[in-house]
């Protein structure tokens, strides 16, 4: 497998929102098709807390990537019109700047003297890099849950820098149910023994802390409905069957352990609770004026399903673009997969984002 990353290197003091500052930053992203001589056709796609900059195979690296039916020749967001340009967020684990990144002052990991992260860091940090490109103007900006918030922060801190909007199972602002969840995730990492207060490095680290924290998101992700149809009652044979007290016996308690293995070699545990936080501060309400979020058109997408972000949620977006003027298409979609339906309903999202974009092209 080959390495598509390009990567982006600032050197020079960034400020956080929350205070503190990095001394210099990097951030990894990929890039699918040719920018335009106008440099008028750049589609942004803001990640959430979990994805690389890996959106889509391309000849640098063939390896499916994790939105590979959206974004391509021919596909929706169609790389043979677009430049899509899809940044691994500043906090994360994937390439970008973040705890476990060396601090250069202390050439150790930053852990948790890492700065507190917020969403509008993550957005000034990708327009840093868009301007280094000398892309003044992104033609669309697509923000799937994690990146809906930092589209918004985006498009608040630079008015008219995006000219239409793509939000889907995003929201403005973490629901209780939401930052409960998340509170849970953080605390059973933290609590782990071997978290060691965030500087576990050289050590395996909060294992368990991981494990129990992926499964309680993958209950969040998905739905009761989805899990009814897929596993129902069914049991683990007998042959993968441990046979110790309270191991697993269902089905759906071995599906949870393997998304956990398959996760928590790849996910730093500081770099978790940095992004997860900073969805939960995430309020523009409070600091800004949702009434200047302006675009020229917007599509937003939610989910009936979707217990993370609900719909009412999605509604409250659709609702405040509408009163600001911008012409808004608001689509409710029947999906039994729940938050992660934008990843895995190709059938209902395709169509959905190929229509709006070849509306705005």
């Amino acid at each position: 497998m080959g390495d598509a990353r390009k990567f982006f290197h600032y050197s020079q003091p960034f400020a956080m929102r929350r205070g503190g500052s990095l001394a210099e930053l990097t951030l990894a992203w990929e890039s699918w098709g040719e920018l335009s001589p106008a440099r008028d056709n750049a589609v942004m796609l803001f990640t959430g807390l979990s994805p690389d900059a890996h959106a889509a195979s391309n000849e640098a690296n063939p390896e499916p990537g994790w939105w590979e039916f959206m974004v391509g020749p021919g596909k929706p967001i169609d790389t043979d019109r677009w430049f899509v340009i899809c940044i691994n967020t500043l906090g994360s684990c994937k390439g970008s700047t973040g705890p476990a990144s060396v601090d250069p002052a202390t050439g150790k990991p930053y852990g948790p003297d890492f700065p507190e992260l917020s969403i509008e860091d993550i957005a000034e940090a990708d327009e840093l890099l868009l301007l280094s490109l000398g892309i003044e103007q992104v033609a669309v900006l697509v923000g799937p849950s994690m990146g809906g918030m930092t589209a918004t922060a985006f498009a608040l801190a630079h008015p008219h820098h995006g000219r239409h909007l793509v939000s889907l199972s995003a929201c403005f602002s973490a629901s209780p149910f939401a930052t409960a969840v998340r509170s849970l995730q953080r605390e059973a990492i933290h609590s782990d023994p071997d978290y060691r207060g965030g500087r576990y490095h050289g050590t395996p680290g909060p294992v368990n802390g991981m494990r129990i924290a992926r499964k309680l998101g993958m209950i969040s992700y998905r739905s009761a409905e989805e899990w009814r149809e897929r596993f129902k009652r069914d049991r683990i044979p007998p042959e993968r069957a441990s046979g110790l007290p309270f191991e697993p016996e269902f089905e759906i308690e071995s599906y949870l352990e393997h998304q956990a293995q398959s996760f928590i070699t790849g996910f730093d545990p500081n770099c978790y609770l940095y992004l997860s936080r900073s969805m939960d501060w995430f309020d523009p309400a409070e600091s800004g004026d949702l009434g200047s979020l302006t675009f020229d058109s917007a599509l937003v997408i939610g989910v009936d399903t979707d217990i993370l972000f609900p719909l009412y949620q999605q509604a409250e977006i659709a609702d405040r673009l509408i009163a600001n003027g911008v012409d808004t298409t608001f689509l409710e979609l029947d999906s039994i997969q729940g938050h992660d339906a934008f990843l895995t309903d190709e059938a209902q999202f395709a169509p959905a984002l190929e229509k709006y974009f070849r509306m705005v092209s």
